[in-house]
């Protein structure tokens, strides 16, 4: 148990200081930013309580709002996303459930289902964190559009960082 928290911490430490350090200084052609600290959110346990859940996503958005002096956006996108998540995984529940099931990982859950719920976890923030961003409906589809490459290049991302973290723990 003191185990699965220590590397939560290092989960959470590791993915904001990449964050604010390397990927909040790449933004390719204006429409793709890239958010890998939702990582944190989607690795989380999958037996979490809501509450628990709401939390991490507060101290985690608050933290990369501190960071990158966007005031609330990505606190708000993050509790929204944390509160979408049981929903999300109550309803792509395998059919024996999450019995056996610590973290819905890639390897835990194999690459179709991780990738489907990654996806649409990503679309969920990043749909919230861009319209809150830009906070008007003139430009609608430019926002949408931004939203949707950026997820895409996300959860790109996510499945590389899953992938080589997948194969470290094999060696």
């Amino acid at each position: 148990m003191i185990s699965e928290i220590t590397g939560i911490i290092f989960r959470f430490a590791a993915l904001v200081i990449l964050q604010v350090l390397l990927l909040d200084n790449i933004e390719l052609s204006g429409y793709i930013n890239p958010y890998l600290y939702i990582l944190f959110l989607i690795l989380l346990p999958v037996e979490t309580a809501g509450w628990l859940v709401l939390i991490l996503g507060f101290v985690l958005g608050l933290t990369i709002d501190l960071f990158g002096h966007t005031p609330g956006m990505h606190t708000a996108a993050c509790v929204f996303a944390a509160f979408t998540r049981k929903f999300l995984l109550k309803y792509m529940e395998p059919r024996d459930g999450y019995s056996n099931v610590f973290t819905a990982d890639l390897k835990t859950m194999g690459v179709r289902w991780f990738t489907v719920f990654a996806l649409v976890f990503t679309l969920t923030h990043h749909i919230f964190l861009f319209y809150a961003e830009s906070f008007r409906l003139s430009s609608f589809f430019l926002t949408l559009f931004r939203a949707l490459l950026s997820s895409v290049f996300t959860v790109a991302l996510i499945l590389f960082t899953q992938f080589l973290s997948t194969r470290s723990r094999e060696r």
